[in-house]
Order: structure tokens, then C-alpha cells, then sequence
């Protein structure tokens, strides 16, 4: 198996809509893209599968080492040997890598966030870097794009946090700020014993109009100049903006014991809608 057929099953496996975006992208940068997730995916493994803290935190150390073997062009892993020409090519910051190790490693320190200010950090490590890279590889002219692909990286974590919110609490976790909670007259028991109130109701409308607010903002800043070449990011926008609004369309409080999807032909057609009217 090559490396880049190593990172295609990885991805494949994720089952996640980040990857129809990828069927429409030219084959360097849909390589480059899938490189990139098999990457995140390897990290995120090691938090989710290793129940294990000492063993998690080894492999996490392993992985920051690798980066730098991977910037001395000395990689070992087979995601690696598919970075190594992609970094090169799209002028990929080794600070960007350490920084989504940083926040996957969050999940090892933290199972709760005091305020939206440490969230923030959290999904800036785990989503926002990732949509900076992404957008480095889509290209672009206009600097702006970047506030663009940060804000959009922030968006699709905070729905990837609403969606999830039950599962997550299942896991013994909860993404959604405690203060918050505490201002919505929310336990954490109520969270964790998946109790549909009016209360959970009212905090999980807030968290979703926040996520839609940072929606906003990205497509705002985003260059007319550079819609063309962050089409990939558009379409996933397009995805999971839907999947928000079918959340609280379903009941917010729901999401507590009923994870939301969109089905894979429905996901295929938004992407396309994206693809066409950005184009």
C-alpha cells in the first residue's frame, strides 16, 4: 500500500462530508487534501482510541516528534511521506501541524471548558488551523482569505460540537462552556443524563446561533477574487450549515439523544448546488 493509498482508506474510514468536497478538486490538490485529513484523523485516533492516558499522551509526543522528521524530510509514518511533497509544494507551516497536535492533546487535559474563551482556543487548534491549510491549498490571491477559512474553521467546529453534544457526554465529555450552562440554569447531570428540557432547548438554540454567526462572518470576509478557488471549502459550508439547521429544525434538545446526519446523495447535491454557484 502506498502512502497515498494509506491516506485515501483513512479517509475513506472517517466516512466524513469534508470528503465530497474532495471529488471536486483537481488530483494534486484532492491528494493534498486527503494527506492533510488522513493527518487529522491519525491525531484524533490517538484521543479517542486510547483509553489509556500515559499510552495517549506517548503517542502524542510521537506524533509532535514526527513533524519535526517530517520538516527534516526524514518522515516515518505513511501520512508523513505523503505531507512531505504537499508541505513543499503548498508552502505548509510545520507551526500549523504542531498546532492541531496541540489541540487533539486538549482532549487529553480537558473533558470540560470553563468559558467560550477556552473553547475557543480548542477549536482554533483543531478546526480553524486545519481551514488555514486547506485554504493554502485551494489557493488564493486576497489575504482575507484567511480571516475567511479561520472563521469557517470555527463554524464547522461548532456545529461538529452541537451535533455531537450527546455522544459526547456518553464519553464522560461536555464541549459546551460551563459558564454557559450555569447562565441557562443547566446541569452538568442534565447534560450527562441526556435530559431534554426547555432549559438544554434554550442553551443548544444559543450554541446553534452562534455557529451561524460565525457562518456569516466567514462568508463575509470571503474575497469575491478567491470564491473560485475555496469552492471545496464552500461546498463543506454548504454541508454542514445544512446539517445545523436540520438540527434545530428536528428540536435542539434532541441532539441529546439522537445524532442528526445528512444522507450521503443529499450531501452530493448541496455540494454540487455550492460547486455551481461559486464557479
Amino acid at each position: 500500500m502506498t502512502p497515498q493509498q494509506y491516506c485515501k482508506q483513512k479517509t475513506k474510514e472517517s466516512g466524513s462530508s469534508f470528503t465530497v468536497s474532495f471529488l471536486f478538486l483537481s488530483r494534486e490538490k484532492r491528494e493534498a487534501m486527503t494527506a492533510l485529513y488522513a493527518f487529522c484523523r491519525e491525531v484524533d485516533d490517538v484521543v479517542d482510541e486510547c483509553t489509556d492516558y500515559s499510552v495517549a499522551q506517548t503517542k502524542i509526543n510521537w506524533w509532535k516528534n514526527e513533524i519535526d522528521h517530517l520538516y527534516d524530510h526524514k518522515p516515518q509514518h505513511p501520512v508523513s511521506f505523503a505531507l512531505a511533497p504537499v508541505i513543499k509544494q503548498f508552502d505548509l507551516s510545520k507551526e500549523h501541524f504542531l498546532e492541531i497536535i496541540d489541540g487533539m492533546e486538549m482532549d487529553l487535559q480537558f473533558n470540560r471548558y470553563a468559558d467560550f474563551k477556552q473553547l475557543q482556543l480548542y477549536c482554533y487548534r483543531v478546526a480553524s488551523v486545519v481551514g488555514l491549510l486547506s485554504a493554502q491549498i485551494f489557493g488564493f490571491k486576497n489575504r482575507d482569505t484567511l480571516k475567511y477559512a479561520h472563521d469557517l474553521g470555527m463554524a464547522f467546529q461548532l456545529t461538529n460540537i452541537t451535533r455531537d453534544v450527546g455522544e459526547d457526554a456518553r464519553r464522560g465529555r461536555i464541549y459546551l462552556p460551563l459558564d454557559e450552562l450555569k447562565k441557562a440554569n443547566v446541569s452538568e447531570d442534565d447534560i450527562l443524563n441526556s435530559r431534554e428540557t426547555p432549559e438544554v432547548k434554550a442553551l443548544m438554540e444559543f450554541q446553534i446561533e452562534r455557529a451561524e454567526s460565525f457562518y456569516d462572518k466567514a462568508l463575509a470576509k470571503l474575497p469575491s477574487e478567491d470564491a473560485k478557488q475555496q469552492r471545496a471549502g464552500l461546498m463543506m459550508a454548504a454541508i454542514y450549515r445544512t446539517l445545523l439547521r436540520e438540527i434545530q429544525k428536528d428540536g435542539a434538545e434532541k441532539v441529546l439523544n439522537h445524532k442528526i446526519s445528512i444522507p450521503p446523495f443529499r450531501k452530493l447535491v448541496l455540494a454540487s448546488k455550492a460547486f455551481f454557484k461559486y464557479g
